[in-house]
């Protein structure tokens, strides 16, 4: 392990959230609030800026890093900075334990958009910007981030995006990773600048527009106010929530590609064609499931089309509590909660290129196992997936469900229930948010012990992380000196 390399890049991670709190403590000066609140991020954000400032001067510029390095990297930059961000939740008194700090930081970077606080009219404009703001940052990924920003170029950098971009397959948009960081940002955070007009233009508050915003583009859904978008009950306001939704669960390399002039190529990407195939039929099948209960057809597409692009997109906004739904609906929910959006998004899940190539490698399988004799290949986008890209998917799955049980196995020892059980480790293993039985959209996770908010916790990283850094992260071999 290259301690000095590893050094440097989480010292200028840490640097770069301490610079980061600058902005809820000016939110906290704008909107007046209490001189704790302020000291509250002031005082982290010096810290932050010399320690990360110290750490990262030990690096030489011909420090080289390896594949080990980068999960390394990944995992423990992600623990440190949902740690360190947990220390104005609780130094401002607004969540006066530190698991629930953490747990609530770790939420919000991670996308997940879980909570313990169980009111939001009392929690500070600084605090409630800030855990918004992690989405924001967390959505593209924190590292992904810190490589847009940074001075130093590496050429190993690409390990690191690798590491934390989620989906099966990593692609750089242009040949640098620097480069293709900074281009993703960019996209990034103009369509969340698009996404806070048409929110204006709805008549949301500025500074609520921002968060919800923040909260829609990350897709991570933290709520800003108990009464949560539904106060509005503008179906304006849940159309644009719901496309913008679904647009940041999109592969961001689509984005790219129309960008560059490449429209066809762009649309006729197979996963973005499975992804809005699910959408849809999901709405139709609960529609199908539900209209009955509703009194106008408007009202029961409008409530389904968010809360579907809300699930699969691992967002968690709710303008209806789909928990009162039938057990038919309630299943295709918990469905799409493992589904998820597209590899390269801000979404959470399996991601639907997994999923669509473990379709149609069990199609395969049957076709062989009906003549052993017929070679069946998996296409993705007109091409053939490689034998090891397909093992490695498999393989993932496996994996998948292997810790998803092991965390099952262990939350199970504080829950008397096995919905909320089951639902608490879903939502947070696959970044959603709100859960079902006890943890549904009308509750949220105050009420659970803090041994499981901290294996919950663990769990929306390894998540995020896509399980691999984090399993080498805690291997005794990961540690050894070269």
């Amino acid at each position: 392990m290259n301690y000095r390399i590893l050094g440097y890049i989480l010292g200028q991670i840490i640097k770069i959230e301490g610079i980061l709190m600058a902005l809820p403590l000016i939110v906290s000066i704008i909107f007046k609030e209490e001189l704790n609140y302020q000291l509250a991020y002031f005082i982290p954000m010096i810290v932050m800026i010399i320690l990360g400032t110290i750490l990262s001067k030990k690096c030489k510029k011909t420090d080289r890093f390896y594949t080990k390095e980068g999960i390394v990297i990944a995992a423990l930059g992600w623990l440190i900075v949902s740690i360190l961000g947990a220390v104005p939740l609780f130094l401002s008194g607004d969540i006066p334990n530190f698991i629930d700090a953490f747990f609530e930081s770790v939420s919000g970077f991670t996308t997940t958009g879980s909570s313990i606080i169980t009111n939001l009219d009392v929690i500070s404009k600084s605090n409630l910007f800030w855990r918004s703001f992690s989405h924001l940052i967390g959505g593209m990924g924190i590292l992904v981030f810190a490589l847009a920003i940074l001075p130093r170029e590496n050429s190993q950098s690409s390990l690191i995006m690798k590491a934390e971009v989620p989906g099966p397959i990593f692609g750089k948009v242009v040949a640098k990773a620097r480069d293709s960081a900074r281009v993703l940002y960019i996209i990034y955070f103009a369509m969340t600048f698009v996404l806070v007009i048409l929110l204006l233009l709805g008549g949301v508050k500025f500074f609520d527009s921002l968060l919800y915003a923040f909260g829609t583009a990350g897709t991570g859904g933290f709520g800003i106010s108990n009464a949560g978008i539904a106060q509005y009950n503008s179906a304006y306001i849940e159309m644009v929530l719901s496309i913008g939704m679904i647009v940041f669960g999109v592969n961001f390399n689509i984005y790219h590609l129309i960008i560059v002039g490449s429209v066809r190529e762009a649309l006729d990407n197979e996963e973005l064609k499975w992804y809005l195939g699910i959408i849809g039929c999901s709405i139709m099948l609960i529609f199908l499931n539900i209209y009955e209960n509703y009194d106008t057809i408007f009202e029961a597409l409008r409530n389904i089309l968010f809360t579907v692009s809300s699930t699969i997109t691992t967002t968690g906004f709710t303008i209806v509590d789909y928990d009162k739904w039938p057990l038919f609906s309630k299943i295709i929910i918990l469905f799409l909660t493992f589904i998820g959006g597209c590899a390269g998004s801000t979404a959470g899940g399996l991601k639907i290129f997994r999923v669509v190539v473990y379709i149609k490698s069990s199609f395969a399988q049957f076709a062989k196992s009906a003549n052993p004799n017929r070679v069946k290949l998996v296409r993705i986008n007109k091409r053939r997936l490689s034998d090891d890209a397909k093992e490695n998917i498999l393989n993932y799955l496996a994996v998948y469900i292997l810790v998803f049980l092991i965390i099952l196995f262990i939350v199970s020892l504080s829950f008397d229930d096995f919905l909320t059980s089951f639902s608490a480790v879903a939502t947070t293993f696959n970044n959603v948010g709100p859960g079902l039985g006890k943890v549904g959209p009308t509750l949220n996770f105050a009420n659970v012990s803090y041994f499981n908010k901290f294996v919950l916790s663990m769990s929306m990283l390894a998540g995020r992380l896509e399980i691999i850094p984090i399993l080498v992260l805690f291997s005794p071999r990961t540690w050894k000196k070269i």
